[in-house]
């Protein structure tokens, strides 16, 4: 987390949380969705702006965690955003040079090493590390059908309305008391 970030939390420890106003689709893009976006239709049928800035992405980047609840958010100072996600909290790219087994990268830059290996019933594969648990990107599949073949990876079927649950995170965040 930034300092300046830090610095803001203690100065401010009792900003209100905001929920709906940022998205993470399934290819490691963020979203803003403002009250006319979200009024519109949920995310990600209706995703909202896509954030392009860098210097934005990066901040994001440095400073998005989840909650004890597995619910996952961005430290925007005082202020944690959370964010919706339309498949996972971390996007996967791939590092497929060589003959080894692919190395995971997450969207926001963190190395992991796959624990477990996961298709859903549309052939999405994600990966489980000790990192924390994402969706592979779409551009990497290619290589990482490549590592099925080659025997490196073996991916089990799971459909995908029980990962959230059994990898412990939240598509949705809601407030408490309000429906998730």
């Amino acid at each position: 987390m930034d300092e300046i970030v830090k610095a803001a939390l203690r100065k401010w420890p009792t900003v209100p949380h905001c929920y709906g106003w940022l998205a993470l689709d399934a290819r490691g893009d963020w979203y803003m969705r403002d009250d006319r976006i979200q009024a519109t239709g949920p995310f990600p049928r209706i995703k909202g702006s896509r954030i392009q800035h860098e210097k934005l992405v990066g901040f994001i980047h440095r400073n998005y965690l989840a909650d004890e609840l597995g619910a996952w958010f961005f430290q925007n100072g005082p202020q944690r955003v959370y964010v919706q996600l339309e498949a996972a909290p971390l996007v996967w790219r791939l590092d497929a040079a060589g003959e080894a087994p692919p190395r995971l990268t997450s969207h926001h830059g963190v190395p992991a090493q796959p624990r477990s290996l996961w298709l859903d019933e549309q052939g999405r594969l994600y990966a489980d590390s000790e990192a924390g648990y994402g969706i592979v990107h779409t551009l990497d599949m290619a290589a990482a059908g490549d590592a099925v073949e080659a025997g490196h990876w073996q991916p089990q079927e799971m459909p995908f309305s029980q990962m959230p649950e059994r990898f412990g995170y939240r598509l949705q965040p809601a407030p408490m008391g309000a429906a998730a």
